[in-house]
């Protein structure tokens, strides 16, 4: 074969392993033999209508086999899938669209209204629509203003079974996946084939992935941590994923007992959900045997709680930009090093820096720099971006401050980009002050993270109003709504009529988080 991406792997395993379950989506079973030819009959199809190496194609829907289609399709053309995050506002979608330049957008049927309004203005000239009421086999695609819209079923069934091998150099481009920068507008993280396959090998290595495992996502896959740390190293090692569109307790352990899964992976209140349920005692976990978990640190009683049936987590460190593993705490040291986000993966190098970039003394307080074959080049079309996140030995600087122990094992200590985790999504303050900003009644705003039982962390709005102006929150929230995201929506509103700032202006941020844990 002349492709050496992630487009070739189910090509590659069709005849390892192709009478056995590849995929499971509720009722609906894909064996590698259907996968593989799913795949390529929709790369033909993308291909007749126009889609070419390097072209972006988006998608728009929850964790549906489609998706991946979608992706290993896009990989044997060579194009670019790009994940949209189906929780964002139509601006959102249309900035994403518009910035990346996809010419085709794939998405949900139950997405329709998103979809249309997030593609509105940007160059998308096709959407292929996935879900039940499509076109009939052999119907041309009707037209919505210039926009072409067709059934995915439609597409792949008239796209040819002819296997495509393109050339695809693990130094191509695969995937953009959207980050939130601190100047308040996202950036296109460009992750090659390459980086994708080196995460996939250090997830194999360092959690004992095997092709008997059965990995149920309950996480969506248009976040890395779940696509690149519990679907493509399963398929990659020839095991079984099961696909949940939605997370709910009781479903979920429901199917870990009914699927035997051996792999589940989460954030702290996906795990606290689980095992708050009152169908917790009586489900059998015996199945399980990898429980990854991201985003913070595990609290100590959802600890117990899962150790009380046997099971211990992996906790892990990384980003969008580290394809995302940087470093794993082995389930076996959850208690020794509790606290810790663990040690580099195996291909993997973490150091700690200082603000000069040299390296910092051991138990120093520093930088937290990844170098590594899984770490990005570059931000899709952002060279400016692209060149101030690297230091001149190559070294990717996270903007998260940390220290290792004696031991080497990583510690976080703190976000130098006050970014905010809330239930696993990331929540990049200047997005949220930049929308807010544009009320004319606010004199300065800053957002900051506070404590929440259930999410970890949510936002809250700190804001100085104008002399005279006059806002209430819901009016904020108002304001906000379509704007961002709902998980972006500040939780609370505080006004204030001083904000306090350092001798160069700039707002104190840890002054006013530190105010409000005292309220």
């Amino acid at each position: 074969m002349e492709n050496f991406g992630i487009g070739s792997w189910l090509q590659r395993r069709r005849p390892k392993s192709g009478n056995k379950t590849a995929l499971i989506s509720g009722d609906r079973e894909l064996s590698y033999e259907e996968f593989a030819d799913r795949s390529v009959r929709l790369a033909n199809a993308l291909r007749d209508r126009g889609v070419a190496k390097g072209d972006r194609v988006a998608y728009l829907g929850e964790n549906h086999p489609s998706f991946l289609e979608t992706l290993f399709a896009c990989g044997l053309l060579g194009a670019i899938f790009v994940p949209l995050n189906t929780r964002l506002a139509p601006p959102e979608i249309q900035f994403q669209l518009q910035d990346c330049g996809a010419l085709t957008l794939v998405h949900a049927r139950s997405l329709a209204g998103l979809a249309e309004l997030g593609a509105a203005g940007t160059p998308v000239a096709r959407r292929i629509v996935v879900g039940d009421s499509g076109s009939p086999a052999g119907e041309p695609a009707p037209e919505q203003g210039t926009t072409a819209v067709e059934d995915f079923e439609t597409a792949v069934s008239a796209g040819s079974d002819q296997f495509i091998d393109g050339d695809v150099a693990l130094a191509d481009g695969a995937m953009i996946l959207y980050t939130s920068g601190t100047t308040g507008r996202p950036k296109g993280a460009l992750l090659t084939h390459g980086n994708i396959v080196w995460n996939c090998l250090n997830v194999i290595v360092d959690f004992d992935f095997a092709s008997t495992d059965v990995a149920l996502m309950i996480s969506p896959m248009f976040h890395v941590a779940s696509l690149d740390m519990g679907v493509l190293p399963t398929l990659l090692k020839g095991g079984t994923v099961v696909l949940e569109p939605k997370f709910d307790p009781r479903r979920t352990l429901d199917l870990i007992e009914k699927h035997k899964a051996t792999i589940i992976s989460g954030v702290p209140t996906t795990y606290q959900m689980l095992c708050e349920h009152p169908a917790w005692e009586a489900t059998d976990l015996s199945s399980l045997n990898k429980l990854t978990c991201g985003g913070s640190a595990v609290p100590l009683r959802v600890l117990e709680a899962y150790e009380r049936r046997g099971l211990h987590f992996s906790n892990g460190y990384g980003m969008t930009e580290t394809a995302p593993g940087a470093t794993t705490l082995p389930a076996a040291r959850s208690r020794e090093k509790a606290g810790s986000s663990g040690l580099p993966h195996f291909f993997t190098d973490v150091r700690i820096a200082d603000f000069d970039d040299s390296p910092a003394a051991p138990g120093a307080v520093g930088e937290i720099q990844i170098k590594g074959p899984n770490v990005i080049g570059q931000y899709w079309n952002r060279p400016e971006a692209s060149a101030a996140a690297y230091t001149d030995g190559g070294w990717f600087k996270s903007g998260d401050m940390g220290y290792k122990d004696k031991d080497g094992f990583v510690f976080i200590s703190d976000r130098l980009k006050d970014m905010i985790i809330s239930g696993g999504e990331n929540i990049y303050p200047a997005e949220v002050e930049q929308a807010i900003s544009e009320l004319e009644e606010v004199g300065s705003v800053a957002v900051i993270g506070i404590p929440d039982d259930k999410w970890g962390e949510v936002p809250r709005a700190v804001i100085l109003l104008r002399d005279g102006a006059q806002l209430t929150e819901p009016q904020l929230q108002e304001h906000l709504n379509g704007r961002l995201a709902r998980y972006k929506i500040p939780k609370s509103v505080v006004f204030v009529s001083d904000m306090p700032r350092t001798a160069s202006g700039k707002i104190r941020k840890a002054e006013l988080r530190q105010q409000a844990s005292n309220t």
